[in-house]
C-alpha cells in the first residue's frame, strides 16, 4: 500500500480487470540442432518425454491432443490442448481447452509459446507460459508464478535430455 498522493504514484490502469494474467519466461540453450528440437516439439506424443508430469498423450491429431497427468495421490487428470500457431522450425504455441473442465474455475486462459533460434552450441529455446487467473485463484498469483517457473525449468531440462544425441 502506498501513502503517496494518487497524482505522485504515476499512471494507473483503470481498465476492466477480469483476472490476473501471470506470464513466465524461461530460456535455455539446448545442445541439439534446431531441426532435432523441432522434431520433438512438433510431435505431441513426445510431450511425455519432456513436459513435467505428463504420463501419456491421448487422441493426438495434428492440432489437438489430450495430456494425461497423475496427481500426487495417483489420480489421472486429463487436459485438452489445441494448437494456436505452428511456424516450423521456429515457433509453436498451444492453449488449454478450459470450457467445461475443472480448470475453468482457476483459469480463464492458459497458453504456452515456445520459440527456437539457432545459436553457437545448439538451439536457444524460449518457453513463455501465460495464465490468466480467475476468481479467488487470483490471490495465489505469487505461488502460481513460482510453480510455473519450476515447471518451465523442468520442461527445458526434459527437452535437453530428450534431444541429446
Amino acid at each position: 500500500m502506498s501513502f503517496l498522493p494518487r497524482n505522485l504514484m504515476g499512471p494507473r490502469d483503470d481498465g476492466p480487470r477480469h483476472g490476473l494474467t501471470s506470464g513466465m519466461v524461461r530460456k535455455r540453450t539446448v545442445p541439439a540442432s534446431q531441426k532435432r528440437v523441432w522434431e520433438v516439439l512438433a510431435d505431441p506424443h513426445q510431450l511425455r518425454r519432456w513436459w513435467p508430469g505428463t504420463k501419456r498423450v491421448e487422441d493426438a491429431d495434428e492440432d489437438r491432443w489430450t495430456q494425461v497427468f497423475v496427481t500426487k495421490r495417483g489420480r489421472p487428470v486429463r487436459a485438452d490442448f489445441h494448437l494456436l500457431v505452428s511456424e516450423p522450425p521456429c515457433r509453436r504455441c498451444w492453449a488449454q481447452d478450459l470450457a467445461g473442465t475443472p480448470f475453468e474455475r482457476v483459469f480463464s486462459e492458459s497458453t504456452i509459446d515456445v520459440t527456437l533460434s539457432p545459436t553457437d552450441g545448439g538451439t536457444l529455446v524460449t518457453i513463455v507460459q501465460r495464465q490468466k487467473l480467475r476468481g479467488y485463484s487470483r490471490t495465489g498469483g505469487l505461488m502460481m508464478r513460482r510453480a510455473t517457473a519450476r515447471k518451465l525449468d523442468e520442461a527445458l531440462d526434459g527437452l535437453a535430455r530428450t534431444c541429446a544425441p
